[in-house]
């Protein structure tokens, strides 16, 4: 299990002890070690995939460290354990949470300057919340992002199964041509939609220069796709001596569907509800940006003399 970034501030502290100056990446290699963390564990990583969530909670635990004056940067990704870090770990504490560096004048003046006036109580209240979650800021701040897109996913998808067929057709042809596929719009909104026989709602051309050709079999449908579904469009890629096809559902497929597509020569994608609001989140059909937030890091590659 990956300790949160409170339970290792001690554990780097006392790493620190030895009073050796050490680099970040060599402490995260120590203290997976000190946590006996698998393989899987050091390579899991945040929802944005930007960060193993090891790495990010390690970095976090040496930033309030360093805010509570325990560690010091000494140059350029390198720091040591300062007085204050050996005499506090002098008293043999037995754990070191956010709110026990409160204790430090340097953390507290650290929090002030970072409260905002005329705080409301409620807002008092979620920064106690806040301060004693398990969870690093940036951690906190991509799962937040990570609920409103799932939450915005289901609506998403039953607004799309409230749509009718013709402009479910619409939004297959908009989301393939943003992927790069049917050459342009117009090509492939001839294409989809005409053939409609053996189980083929429609042709695409994989590239703008119609190297090849995919057919497409697009239902709304709001129970699982039965795999004998399947089993005929890919008898109908047969006869048409095809050799990809994409089905897409705003449903799902059964595991048999999945283990049938994986036996046969030809080559077919299973596109089910949930993964063809990731593709619309992706390629951004359907939706529009409300807000954008950057997250900035210091770029010590600029300051290094």
């Amino acid at each position: 299990m990956i300790p949160d970034y409170q339970t290792i501030m001690l554990p780097l502290l006392k790493t620190m002890s030895d009073k050796k100056t050490h680099k970040l990446r060599e402490l995260i290699e120590i203290l997976s070690v000190h946590f006996n963390l698998t393989d899987d564990e050091r390579k899991e990583l945040l929802p944005s995939g930007s960060q193993a969530i090891f790495d990010n909670r390690v970095g976090w635990a040496k930033f309030y460290l360093e805010k509570a004056n325990l560690l010091k940067t000494e140059k350029r990704g390198s720091y040591h354990i300062t007085e204050l870090g050996l005499n506090f770990l002098k008293s043999n504490p037995k754990e070191l949470r956010t709110k026990d560096l409160e204790n430090f004048k340097a953390f507290k003046e650290f929090k002030q300057s970072i409260t905002v006036k005329n705080e409301t109580e409620s807002s008092e209240q979620e920064n106690q919340e806040n301060e004693e979650s398990n969870k690093t800021p940036e951690e906190a701040l991509e799962y937040a992002y990570l609920k409103l897109k799932n939450d915005l996913s289901r609506d998403l998808l039953d607004t799309i199964k409230g749509c009718s067929p013709e402009f479910f057709e619409k939004l297959v042809i908009d989301m393939l041509t943003k992927m790069g596929y049917g050459g342009s719009r117009k090509d492939a909104g001839k294409a989809l939609g005409k053939t409609g026989d053996g189980g083929i709602d429609g042709i695409i051309k994989e590239d703008k220069l119609g190297l090849d050709t995919i057919y497409i079999q697009a239902k709304r449908w709001e129970n699982t796709v039965p795999v004998r579904e399947i089993r005929d469009f890919a008898g109908a890629l047969l006869s048409k001596k095809a050799r990809k096809g994409i089905f897409i559902t705003t449903s799902n497929f059964p595991k048999s569907a999945f283990d049938f597509v994986e036996s046969i020569e030809h080559k077919i994608i299973l596109i089910d509800g949930e993964r063809l609001t990731d593709l619309m989140f992706e390629f951004n059909v359907g939706l529009s940006t409300q807000s954008i937030y950057e997250l900035k890091r210091i770029d010590s590659d600029y300051f290094e003399e």
